[in-house]
């Protein structure tokens, strides 16, 4: 349920009880409380409902004759042969190779490299503390990650 719904019927439940105290009761200052206490709880209501989504509006646009044809045609486009080669992969093969080992992808084989472990035999001959010291990890990860390179 929500929950401006249930302020909105505390509010009309202080508005009976107003209405029906000043029925029973001569102009007691008492009786202006629980009608204030009902404003209170319709502008909290009020705070509480969800808000609408923006209206989507749709214009009618005239329709114009379509434009003029050119007065040249258009050149076909050429699209230009590329080598194999020349493409560079978007993983270097060292990285994707230390991305073999269980528990290292990408982003950590970039960091590897970047501390000149290439590969998964580079992985295997590094000590596990100074490579946990200089990521900032655990070293029972990176003994993990040795003793992986090493299966491999």
């Amino acid at each position: 349920m929500r929950s401006d719904y249930v302020l909105y019927a505390v509010a009309i439940i202080f508005f009976i009880i107003t209405a029906t105290a000043a029925v029973t009761y001569e102009q007691q200052l008492w009786i202006l409380t629980p009608a204030v206490l009902g404003l209170v709880f319709i502008g909290l209501g009020y705070t509480q409902r969800p808000k609408l989504k923006a209206a989507t509006t749709t214009t009618i646009v005239p329709a114009t004759t379509p434009p003029p044809p050119p007065s040249h045609p258009p050149q076909p486009v050429v699209a230009e042969a590329v080598k194999l080669e020349e493409v560079k992969p978007l993983v270097q093969p060292a990285v994707r190779g230390l991305t073999e080992v269980k528990g290292i992808g990408e982003k950590r084989a970039a960091q590897l490299k970047a501390l000149g472990i290439n590969s998964i035999e580079d992985l295997a001959k590094a000590s596990a503390e100074d490579l946990a010291a200089k990521l900032k990890i655990s070293p029972k990860i990176t003994k993990k990650w040795i003793e992986n390179a090493k299966e491999i």
